[in-house]
């Protein structure tokens, strides 16, 4: 499978890896449901076999569990792939998540991370949220110094514009930066994009499938039976109006794909990886099964006149 450099780092990555948000599984704000942890570990080691070369999680995803979960699929594991993970948002006794960018708790978290990970060092950290916006520059100056510590080996960050980005800037060089991005979400075009590839920043999109939605296996039906911790259930892409819009684009993305043997899954990840800026996406799979299921979207490629009907559908259905 062809690599490709992230932004300024050694880091040659597969243009898709693992997202394991998913398998922190449920019982907290941003849950995906109940998640079988041994379906978690196989769909790692199915990703690693197939030739994928990163896994991105975050200390959040589950309240700790996700890396919990990464770290005993890495177990004994000869050949380990890059581990991306992030910092800043943090919970209390009872579950209660907030945001913090302060030095000492920055630290503190990556301590934390290393040992659920069980590794002595972090291939890429990275600031989850630009949030509190006030410490940013202290936030980002921890960063730098764990990376000097040798607890990480490169800094990135998350959702951040590109006036946040040049915020930091000055104060070490950023890796990367990674934001949601998909054909039902293509905000990021307009600056961060064009941003990332005149600095040389390496750009990692999440949810190129729209959190399932462009997967060609959701239904209406299937949104409604969805535990009530699923926080999806809650986000207005899942509802009407905009659902019946996604649902039918996602048909088209079927249709796309049936002629080169490919499912909408795939489809919809290719579309991300056509763009020059970005560098690799993030696939959150949650079995091995589901990971047969868009193993191929990294050397799929779509035509100009695929991305051309792509692009009139969307114009056509405004949602």
């Amino acid at each position: 499978m062809d690599k490709r450099q992230l932004g300024g780092s050694d880091l040659m990555i597969t243009p898709v890896g693992v997202g394991a948000w998913a398998m922190g599984g449920g019982g907290y704000q941003y849950g995906w449901g109940p998640q079988d942890d041994q379906q978690s570990i196989d769909a790692i080691r199915a990703a690693l076999e197939a030739g994928w070369n990163w896994i991105d999680t975050a200390p959040v995803y589950g309240l700790g569990h996700s890396e919990e979960v990464v770290g005993r699929a890495l177990a004994g594991v000869a050949r380990k792939p890059y581990i991306f993970t992030k910092c800043a948002m943090c919970w209390d006794a009872a579950g209660r998540i907030s945001n913090r960018l302060k030095r000492a708790s920055v630290l503190e978290e990556c301590e934390a991370s290393l040992r659920r990970l069980g590794v002595d060092a972090i291939d890429l950290y990275q600031i989850h949220w630009p949030s509190p916006a006030e410490d940013l520059e202290e936030g980002w100056e921890a960063v730098v110094s764990l990376q000097r510590a040798g607890k990480i080996r490169w800094g990135g960050v998350c959702n951040f514009s590109p006036v946040q980005l040049g915020r930091i800037a000055p104060l070490g060089p950023v890796t990367s930066v990674q934001p949601p991005y998909s054909i039902i979400s293509p905000e990021v075009e307009t600056a961060l994009l064009p941003h990332c590839q005149a600095g040389n920043i390496g750009v990692i999109v999440y949810s190129p499938m729209k959190s399932g939605l462009l997967t060609g296996k959701m239904t209406a039906e299937r949104i409604q039976a969805m535990p009530a911790d699923d926080f999806r259930k809650g986000v207005a892409q899942f509802q009407e109006p905009k659902l019946g819009r996604n649902l039918a684009l996602a048909e088209l993305l079927r249709e796309i794909g049936a002629g080169h043997g490919r499912n909408p899954g795939e489809v919809a990840i290719a579309w991300c990886l056509r763009h020059p800026a970005v560098t690799g996406a993030i696939v959150g799979v949650r079995s091995a099964e589901q990971l047969r299921g868009v193993a191929g979207a990294a050397e799929f490629r779509l035509s100009p006149a695929e991305i051309d009907r792509i692009g009139q559908f969307m114009a056509s259905h405004p949602a």
